[in-house]
């Protein structure tokens, strides 16, 4: 049974990995908040990724970091403060939960790490130049992680549109606003996070042995195509 250390669990598309995964895997979740979950294969460590130090763990196979933002202001409403909390959430929580179990990884049985962007990094759209610039800094940590961890580690990242999280919660918070994002999309439909989940569960396996520093675009049409 392999070992799958999750940071950012307790909720939206971390929660909907935990459990795709519980049956058959050891689940380490590191969140600020214990997931609702309960099952013997599960154990959860309180931690916030930004002040806290990471819990030492004996072993890991496969380490997904899920933490987000959506920080959604015109330009001239963004401070640099703004821009800092992004990165710091999306990009350097990421560098320090690698950096801290690199060594288990290292050691562990077809080891893996799944990230997480989002489609604004490749479709422009207003109002999210701070979580598009982050989400861009993940983008090319995975390539250069990537790389540098060939053949021992796979590093790959997960690209959603939106998903039906509580971190999106304001983009579909009345019927409005989900009718006019599901028709923007091709497919006419956005993401629940069992479908994200699904795909982070094939990453992981040893079925994407031949997956390595690939931003998986799981974006209902609205990057690939114009219709």
């Amino acid at each position: 049974m392999k070992t799958i250390a999750i940071i950012g669990g307790s909720k939206g598309i971390g929660k909907s990995i935990i459990n795709v995964m519980l049956e058959n895997h050891k689940v380490i979740n590191i969140s600020r908040t214990p997931p609702e979950t309960e099952h013997p294969n599960l154990t959860h460590y309180t931690c916030d990724i930004l002040t806290d130090e990471l819990p030492d763990l004996e072993h890991v196979d496969k380490l997904v970091y899920c933490p987000g933002s959506i920080n959604l202001k015109p330009i001239s409403r963004l401070s640099l403060d703004d821009f800092r909390a992004d990165f710091e959430v999306n990009v350097l929580g990421a560098v320090k939960a690698v950096q801290k179990y690199l060594p288990q990884l290292k050691k562990g049985t077809h080891p893996a790490i799944l990230l997480f962007s989002t489609v604004a990094s490749k479709l422009g759209m207003p109002f999210h130049a701070s979580v598009a610039t982050s989400k861009s800094g993940v983008e090319g940590l995975v390539k250069s992680l990537g790389a540098e961890l060939a053949p021992t580690i796979r590093v790959n990242a997960i690209a959603p549109t939106v998903t039906d999280t509580d971190l999106a919660s304001k983009l579909l918070r009345n019927e409005k606003m989900i009718q006019s994002i599901t028709e923007r999309h091709p497919l006419k439909k956005f993401l629940n996070p069992d479908e994200v989940a699904a795909t982070a569960e094939f990453l992981l396996s040893d079925k994407a042995a031949s997956f390595s520093g690939q931003i998986f675009e799981m974006d209902c049409g609205i990057v690939s195509f114009k219709i």
